[in-house]
């Protein structure tokens, strides 16, 4: 059974087809990275502008990559949020399009639970992830630990008070001076420093919540007041308080949970750090896509999109965004 997949839900367009949830057949992604980083951040208007402009020259060029003609795809699997409401209209709408046109059964997929299923991708089936397991999905918009019970069925246990960890490594690279987008940018200089400069952790005791915005400001008064000396230094200190809690928390959930593996997943899940310190302290056996699976990608939603399918899950074309889509 192959699957269509469509993601829009930030900057990147991306479409894949995926055969049975876990093999890709191809996954192509058009980034806007250089496109924003003149701005320091993703413009929205322009965001979904160049979504337009690349989606149907992806489509070709995924059909060809795969071989495969229109007559071969079972279902089509898009975003529909949370995400910029401009950027997930254009994969919304061009999903209802191929619907209706070649009538093929349209599938919703929560963003967040694409990142998830970016775990299932390119495994044989005795290394699939196992249930019940603890999902870290940290990315510039989120940091949530989710209970994943079973397929489609989630609970959510902490999140995100003020700034995501991807959000909060976008702020501090910009206050380093190390540019855009920052948690690769911090992650580089980290590998040249050491984490020497004492940085707040906020724990949130008695919760499984995350709070970022106090270790960000603190580095940014630092630096103003010069009592930092070595950018990399200052990188890898505030690389450190991050994972700290990452991994404290995830860990801990695990146990009290008695989960048998824990799942990373999300842009940030790029971080080297973070995989290497993660799989140190889980309880559990890890799970960890590759880099290029961890961020925006169409083949989690077209994997996320084949599990929803078969399990009865259809959109109609009045399918609408939510650009707040909640996971569980």
């Amino acid at each position: 059974m192959k699957l269509l997949g469509i993601e829009t839900s930030c900057d990147e367009t991306a479409v894949a087809v995926v055969e049975d949830g876990t093999r890709i057949l191809s996954n192509l992604i058009s980034s806007q990275v250089d496109i924003h980083a003149r701005y320091g951040g993703v413009v929205p208007e322009v965001a979904s502008r160049q979504h337009l402009l690349a989606m149907l020259p992806l489509l070709r060029q995924s059909f060809s990559e795969a071989s495969l003609s229109w007559e071969e795809i079972t279902a089509v699997a898009v975003t529909n949020g949370p995400g910029l409401a401009g950027s997930l209209l254009v994969g919304v709408n061009t999903a209802k399009a191929i619907s209706m046109a070649r009538s093929l059964p349209l599938v919703a997929v929560n963003h967040l639970e694409g990142h998830i299923y970016a775990n299932w991708l390119d495994k044989a089936k005795e290394n699939l992830p196992e249930f019940p397991a603890i999902c870290l999905i940290v990315s510039g918009g989120h940091s949530d630990i989710v209970l994943m019970i079973d397929h489609g069925n989630y609970r959510l246990l902490g999140r995100t008070r003020d700034d995501a960890s991807g959000e909060a490594f976008d702020k501090a690279a910009r206050i380093l001076g190390l540019g855009y987008p920052g948690g690769p940018a911090i992650d580089r200089a980290a590998r040249q420093g050491v984490p020497s400069v004492a940085l707040p952790h906020a724990w949130l005791k008695g919760t499984d919540d995350f709070s970022f915005s106090g270790i960000k400001t603190a580095l940014l008064r630092m630096m103003q007041s010069g009592s930092i000396a070595s950018t990399a230094d200052a990188a890898s200190s505030f690389q450190e308080a991050v994972v700290d809690v990452l991994v404290a928390k995830t860990a801990e959930a695990a146990r009290e949970h008695r989960v048998k593996q824990v799942l990373l997943a999300g842009g940030v899940a790029s971080n080297t750090r973070l995989r290497q310190r993660i799989v140190e302290a889980s309880p559990v056996p890890v799970l960890i896509p590759s880099p290029r699976l961890c961020t925006d990608n169409a083949a989690m939603i077209a994997s996320a999109g084949y599990f929803r399918y078969i399990r009865g899950s259809r959109a109609g074309l009045d399918l609408d965004i939510v650009t707040g889509l909640s996971l569980a």
